[in-house]
């Protein structure tokens, strides 16, 4: 999914292998994934998506300072409060069971798609089984 709420920013899925990068999308107080030189360009990930951050991923507490570090560096796509249209959904859930918002990590950390999900995988299977 892609729940950036985004109007004027294009979205894509998300390969496996990319690098990404954490960002504030311009004109927007929303923060998403984008590939690194694609700014304006919103990265969308499937539930069940597994990716993995360069560095110990930090984020921030609403209304609360400083940002938080934490000791975790992969993490499973997941969404989150689907009955409330009124709030963000896209997250991502640690091993330790924390689910953070993708709107709470701090820009400018990088972290690669290792795997889609299951279903994603088998569909794109299929596609180039057609295709041979």
């Amino acid at each position: 999914m892609c729940d950036y709420s985004l109007h004027l920013t294009a979205p894509r899925p998300a390969r496996v292998g990319e690098e990404l990068i954490t960002t504030v999308f311009a004109n927007s107080t929303t923060r998403g994934l984008a590939a690194p030189g694609e700014a304006n360009v919103a990265v969308c990930l499937l539930p069940g998506t597994e990716v993995a951050f360069e560095i110990d991923v930090e984020y921030t507490q609403p209304h609360l300072l400083p940002q938080v570090r934490i000791s975790e560096r992969v993490a499973r796509f997941r969404e989150v409060d689907r009955d409330r249209p009124d709030v963000h959904h896209d997250a991502f859930e640690f091993p330790s069971g924390l689910i953070l918002l993708i709107h709470h990590l701090c820009p400018g950390q990088r972290l690669t798609v290792v795997q889609l999900p299951v279903s994603q995988r088998v569909g794109l299977e299929h596609a180039h089984a057609l295709i041979d």
